[in-house]
């Protein structure tokens, strides 16, 4: 009788292991799941932000062709697109993005961006129409300054500009678009202004620094302004304010600005070079 009843508890005991270790199996399974989706994610956001704008690309594109459907690879793609500067193709991953139903007014911000880098201003703006109002952020409003400028509305693109910068902490990049936009138009002294506000806010703006020398001069003003430069940047910016005088008709000045540049630049200044070698033999 021992023996009848044997066998069939060793099966009940066997059954009993077979599924532990299957629920073990599957917890395992689980677990590594949890920890691949944490892995992914962080290598999602070293490849959107640390690592070289191509490698990032080719790691979206790989990642998404095995994953069509997720909608974080596709704007990883996008994004990564915008960073390496292959502003044609981004707008094509921005599209696809926009084209999810589950994309948001942020996607279809990043298009318009997208857009606006291939001076596709119409499509640009019809892009931002599609963005409710209640949808106020600095990127939006910065865009649709930037879009009012090219239709030279220029009320709209002041009014765009002022709430852009009240929308940041950072707002020297939108101030030296606002001055670039009142460079524009004429407006000297007030692009000036708007610069010097720029280079306050980042004194490491370069491009501020230039428009700011570009506004100086469209005024016949030849000095260098009184902000933070290494001797290069100063090279650079007597380089500018020369070939601003040369085409002000002020040759002479032109000339002078351009020996400043010369023997103010810690190495060989080509550009200054020839452009002084031009006007002297022309």
């Amino acid at each position: 009788m021992r023996q009848q009843f044997f066998v069939p508890l060793c099966l009940v005991g066997g059954l009993v292991l077979s599924a532990c270790a299957q629920d073990d199996s599957e917890a395992v399974e689980r677990a590594f799941q949890d920890v691949n989706v944490v892995d992914e994610s962080n290598l999602n956001d070293v490849m959107l932000t640390v690592a070289d704008p191509n490698e990032a690309v080719t790691y979206f594109q790989r990642t998404l062709s095995e994953n069509p459907d997720r909608l974080d690879l596709a704007r990883g793609l996008a994004l990564s697109l915008i960073r390496a500067k292959r502003h044609t193709e981004a707008v094509g991953a921005w599209r696809t993005v926009v084209a999810h139903p589950e994309a948001s007014d942020e996607d279809r911000i990043n298009l318009a961006d997208a857009l606006i880098r291939t001076s596709n201003w119409s499509e640009a703006k019809a892009t931002l129409d599609q963005v409710p109002p209640t949808h106020e952020t600095y990127q939006r409003y910065r865009l649709e300054a930037m879009v009012a400028d090219s239709a030279q509305d220029w009320t709209r693109a002041d009014s765009f500009y002022e709430t852009a910068i009240g929308l940041t902490t950072q707002p020297a990049r939108v101030m030296n678009n606002w001055g670039y936009s009142k460079l524009t138009r004429g407006e000297f002294a007030e692009a000036e202004r708007l610069f010097a506000d720029a280079i306050r806010q980042d004194p490491n703006l370069f491009t501020a620094k230039n428009n700011m020398v570009l506004a100086r001069s469209a005024q016949r003003n030849y000095t260098l302004p009184v902000i933070p430069l290494d001797q290069i940047e100063r090279a650079e910016l007597l380089h500018t304010m020369a070939l601003s005088a040369v085409k002000q008709g002020d040759v002479q000045t032109g000339e002078s600005l351009l020996r400043q540049a010369i023997s103010t630049h810690p190495q060989h200044f080509d550009a200054a070079v020839r452009a002084l070698d031009a006007l002297e033999n022309g």
